[in-house]
């Protein structure tokens, strides 16, 4: 690693205490669960013998309980940053599928409609546009060293998908972004040169998580 060679970690949140399944998204008082807590303290543990210089989360309670115990082992603030935040949904608050959630009932079809950009919630290039000054922020922060940012799945997803030229629109099945996983992006000055992806906490979750919380 060379003076001017800067790592930007992307941290996936731990598991949420969700007993009701809802899409969470940006509703307040989701905090993380049991296996939640221990997910944060693996990530930590993994980032231990790293070059951590700068620490950045989002807003959310559940991506602050994350970055906690990073923030204890490295004496660092947390700085939020609000364009870490998940990103917006029309289904928040709601289950969603078919039989007794929100896909049965009529007036919620026409969020459906366009995947592409998405027609249900925030358009993918503005995700993109956002995350990605967040990660320059970050990355001037710790010129020369490692950041870490907590934040959601959707939203790294879609910057990892964004830094690698693929196109943004995708089935949610397919995001490599599991709780409590890491994305990381190397950079060389302001040239990002390297996209990896570690699961420090993984085999640590008993069952399936919300895909995008």
């Amino acid at each position: 690693m060379t003076d001017d060679t800067t790592i930007v970690h992307l941290l996936r949140h731990g598991e949420v205490h969700n007993p009701e399944g809802v899409l969470y998204g940006r509703l307040p008082g989701y905090r993380l669960s049991e296996d939640g807590v221990l997910m944060a303290k693996a990530a930590a543990k993994w980032f231990a013998d790293r070059d951590v210089t700068a620490l950045f989360s989002s807003p959310m309670q559940r991506a602050l309980e994350t970055a906690a115990p990073l923030a204890d082992s490295f004496d660092l603030p947390v700085t939020v940053d609000d364009r870490l935040i998940e990103a917006e949904n029309h289904f928040e608050g709601l289950t969603f599928g078919v039989g007794p959630g929100s896909l049965r009932r009529p007036e919620h079809w026409r969020h459906l409609v366009n995947p592409f950009r998405p027609s249900w919630g925030e358009p993918y290039k503005e995700l993109a546009a956002r995350m990605r000054a967040a990660v320059i922020r970050a990355r001037e922060a710790a010129r020369g060293h490692e950041a870490v940012c907590v934040s959601h799945q959707l939203p790294i997803w879609i910057l990892r998908l964004h830094a690698e030229h693929r196109r943004l629109w995708h089935h949610p099945s397919r995001r490599e972004c599991a709780l409590a996983s890491v994305t990381s992006l190397t950079f060389e000055g302001s040239r990002l040169v390297e996209v990896g992806y570690h699961e420090p906490a993984e085999g640590i979750a008993k069952g399936p998580s919300v895909a995008g919380a």
